[in-house]
């Protein structure tokens, strides 16, 4: 049985393509095209099944239309539409991970800021100010969309001079925030 912390979300099936079973994957992290599985994770009804594809094609930067084995028509398309998409760790190299090729790969990643009121010389202080639920870079400004603890919704931009690190492998963003920036929220 495969489990959460043996995969993680690359994207969402949306919607059917033509009538030999495609379908079309919104993804928001392409390690599938960087890394060696022959097989994506989709989540239904609570379990975590591989599915085995045989091939893929580039809609666009942000979906593919796949094929699965053993999805042959239409109909087994649709039952698919609307399931959430996962790739499991074991088959990500470093290199292939830690490789942010679309800035929507950020999508469910920790937002950790800089403290610096407890930060020294010798060890840098961060914490979690919540989830990136959603990346938004339709704007002249990337804006992330984070989610807090306690359920609010922060806007917060994305610029090179406010990155510290990220790790895809450990799905954190570090930002150091010019000061007053969360104010912006208030």
């Amino acid at each position: 049985m495969i489990t959460p912390e043996e995969v993680f979300q690359i994207g969402r099936i949306t919607r059917t393509h033509g009538i030999h079973g495609e379908v079309e994957l919104q993804f928001t992290d392409d390690i599938f095209d960087r890394a060696e599985a022959e097989y994506l994770v989709l989540r239904i009804d609570g379990l975590f099944v591989p599915f085995f594809f045989e091939e893929y094609r580039f809609k666009n930067n942000e979906a593919v239309i796949i094929k699965f084995e053993e999805v042959e028509d239409d109909a087994a398309a649709r039952q698919l539409v609307g399931l959430s998409v996962y790739y499991p760790q074991q088959f990500v190299d470093e290199e292939a991970h830690d490789e942010i090729n679309n800035l929507q790969a950020f999508t469910g990643f920790s937002l950790l800021l800089v403290d610096e009121a407890n930060t020294s010389e010798e060890q840098l202080a961060t914490y979690e100010l919540g989830n990136i639920v959603s990346v938004n870079t339709s704007t002249a400004n990337t804006l992330l969309t984070v989610e807090t603890e306690e359920g609010e919704e922060l806007l917060i931009p994305l610029h090179d001079d406010f990155l510290v690190d990220y790790s895809v492998k450990d799905r954190y963003l570090l930002l150091n925030l010019p000061e007053g920036i969360l104010e912006l929220n208030a």
